[in-house]
């Protein structure tokens, strides 16, 4: 029968089928293909054994999510502030694997989310605030869930659990509080588990992505690399060279708009950073 993995735990894998939920192995066969099933992932399934994994839609390598239609970046206004380099690389990674990144800020009360959503709003990105004392708030990114298989990331200490504790308390997430001595939270999600919510969306609730290397999400090719900041767009074609890489050439479109502020700087300066990455990996790293 097919079903879906919901949780993934030292080459254990719990399937959620029509007929019930199942504890299953993996087949040895993709241990020696170099394959490993993971949470998303729909697969084929034999008594208590994984035997075919379907095509996946995109996948993220770390933590190991499949088939994702949307990615959450709760985001916390302060206490931790965002680092808004590594959230351009993983917004850059979204729309590479086409998976809707939506920004939701928490801790408004303490902090304004404005500048933040200035930043953002030219990419087009979704961009939500909430604020506990207006129920209407958390109600909308409850909606946004439904009928999707969604994750929720941020770094540690933002209030991911929190939040998912908000919109579907039949979770009881753990969470935890903010180290005053680092500034950052303290890591209380250890495994990326699947949760079905009473409106039928599924959401992951995944470790903080400060303690990820962004090349463990995707490596992307220089080339394609302009295509994943949505507001260079408009001005792809109107630069003076065809294969413009918006670093240091004359007569540059994108570099014009980043001066006359209609490209947010951090958000460009983002981009050089990334493709001096993407420039000194070898052809093969990148297959």
């Amino acid at each position: 029968m097919n079903g879906q993995i919901i949780k993934a735990v030292g080459g254990l894998y719990t399937v959620e089928t029509s007929d019930g939920v199942f504890g299953c192995k993996a087949r040895g066969i993709f241990r020696r293909q170099g394959i490993s099933p993971c949470t998303g992932d729909m697969v084929v399934i034999e008594q208590d054994c994984i035997t075919d994994i379907l095509p996946r839609k995109n996948m993220l390598i770390r933590p190991p999510l499949a088939n994702l239609d949307k990615l959450f970046f709760v985001l916390s206004t302060c206490e931790p502030a965002p680092n808004l380099q590594i959230l351009d690389k993983f917004l850059a990674v979204c729309v590479h694997k086409n998976i809707e990144p939506i920004l939701v800020f928490t801790k408004i009360d303490l902090a304004d989310a404005a500048e933040y959503m200035d930043t953002y709003r030219g990419a087009g990105f979704h961009m939500m605030t909430v604020d506990y004392s207006c129920p209407d708030t958390v109600n909308a990114v409850r909606d946004a869930l439904a009928g999707c298989l969604s994750a929720f990331t941020g770094n540690s200490g933002v209030g991911k659990s929190t939040l998912l504790n908000a919109i579907d308390a039949r979770l009881q997430l753990e969470t935890g509080e903010i180290s005053q001595k680092l500034g950052r939270g303290r890591h209380t999600t250890r495994t990326t588990e699947l949760y079905t919510l009473e409106n039928g969306g599924k959401v992951a609730d995944t470790p903080g992505f400060s303690t990820f290397e962004t090349d463990a999400y995707a490596m992307i090719h220089a080339d394609d690399l302009p295509d994943c900041f949505p507001e260079f767009r408009p001005h792809f074609g109107k630069c003076k060279y065809a294969d413009c890489r918006h670093l240091r050439e004359p007569d540059c479109a994108v570099r014009e708009a980043v001066r006359n502020g209609d490209i947010p700087k951090s958000r460009y300066l983002s981009y050089r950073v990334m493709l001096d990455e993407a420039m000194q990996h070898k052809e093969w790293e990148n297959k």
